[in-house]
């Protein structure tokens, strides 16, 4: 008995499968879905987003028109209906004085308002100033700034615009001058960091190597890279001023009565919470989803970040 120990041509081997000629068909990847809203597709996609855009052009509107959506006076009393709960004459009721109280909420949106604007744009304006010198310069300015910077950062923020204020004298102009100036730390710190991390990039390098000055570099270059995390930092301070207006109108320190600033309208109401609630209750509100707003359109904002 002999063992071939010869390989099997390949005419001799039997295939597994007959060879049909069949050609195998790729189909080509799903499309993905279009988007329905086109433009506004990253707006009406996130509720939450909307709902805060919606909050911050009502309050826009408050603002630029406020005779428009009230029909009564916020200083005129009416001694017929003293503390009368909501209805649809008075959706926020009234207060002790019969004055209505959505009227004085949005002619109070003027008022907080435009507080809210300049305390952000002086803490805006001179925390990205010291920012951006203390880091592009650095030097012995950089040590300098950012010890008054963490001086500013280590007192309680309340408490540091309570002593401007007390310093410069109660009024709404005074308290935002205070809370702008307590805000400033914040701008200065992130406006830094990002002015240290854009100095090191290659294209400010590359500038520097062909002998292009330092103030143009600065300008052109640094500056406008350096905003991104800084103007994401404004609708957050927004509604931190708010707060702080709000806070200081409530203690005391803001617009004095009748003025219908919206700290001092909680504020009208606390002695009252009992018997008439909705005088603090509404107002309370209004400031909340202001805030709230303000937050959530931060968020969305931030860079690197998904909302």
């Amino acid at each position: 008995m002999t063992i071939s120990l010869e390989k099997p041509t390949r005419a001799d081997r039997q295939p597994t499968e007959p060879d049909t000629g069949s050609t195998v068909e790729v189909s080509a990847p799903a499309e993905p879905p279009r988007r329905r809203f086109g433009v506004l597709h990253p707006v009406l996609a996130q509720p939450g987003l909307t709902l805060a855009v919606v909050v911050v052009l009502a309050t826009l509107a408050f603002c630029v028109v406020p005779g428009v959506l009230t029909w009564n006076d916020p200083y005129l009393p009416d001694t017929d209906v003293i503390l009368v709960g909501p209805s649809v004459e008075h959706p926020f009721g009234t207060d002790r004085l019969g004055r209505d109280i959505y009227t004085r909420t949005v002619y109070g949106t003027v008022i907080t308002m435009s507080a809210t604007l300049l305390a952000v744009s002086i803490a805006f304006f001179i925390g990205t100033a010291l920012g951006l010198v203390a880091g592009y310069v650095r030097g012995i300015i950089d040590p300098i700034v950012m010890r008054v910077v963490d001086v500013l950062l280590s007192v309680p923020g309340l408490l540091l615009t309570m002593v401007v204020v007390a310093a410069l004298g109660y009024g709404t102009t005074n308290v935002a001058v205070a809370v702008g100036i307590s805000s400033v730390a914040n701008f200065a710190r992130v406006m830094r960091a990002e002015v240290l991390k854009v100095t090191q990039a290659e294209f400010v390098e590359a500038a520097a190597s062909i002998g292009t000055p330092r103030l143009a570099i600065l300008l052109r270059h640094v500056l406008p890279n350096s905003l991104s995390s800084v103007v994401a930092l404004i609708p957050l301070q927004f509604g931190s001023a708010i707060l702080a207006i709000a806070a200081l109108g409530f203690l005391g320190f803001g617009a004095p009565p009748p003025e219908p600033e919206w700290g001092l309208l909680v504020a009208e109401g606390r002695d009252l919470l009992a018997v008439a609630p909705w005088i603090s209750l509404f107002p309370g509100a209004v400031i909340l989803l202001a805030v709230l707003a303000s937050n959530r359109i931060s968020r969305a904002l931030q860079p690197d970040r998904e909302s």
